[in-house]
């Protein structure tokens, strides 16, 4: 049984739980409960899990860094390892 509640950090950074245990789960028995933190915004105000902006590199950084020479035809190197494989 999975219950969620989305809270409010108060300036205290204490939370008092007020949960109501659901009529299935009889009195008298033990329960676990787990508490784990998912922030919903960074403190920059970008959404959980994204990066803003500013730390990100830019993916044009990358370009160019290998020479054309390297692998040549993109086609052609693929079929030189495929080549190589056992049948």
């Amino acid at each position: 049984m999975l219950s969620e509640q989305i809270v409010e950090i108060p300036t205290s950074r204490r939370l008092r739980l007020d949960i109501e245990v659901p009529p299935e789960i009889p009195t008298g028995a033990t329960a676990r409960i787990e508490l784990a933190w998912f922030p919903q915004k960074e403190a920059t105000g970008a959404p959980a899990g994204q990066q803003s902006a500013t730390n990100r590199t830019p993916i044009s950084r990358y370009f160019g860094i290998l020479s054309p020479e390297t692998y040549g035809d993109g086609v052609a190197y693929q079929r030189k390892l495929r080549d190589e494989w056992n049948d």
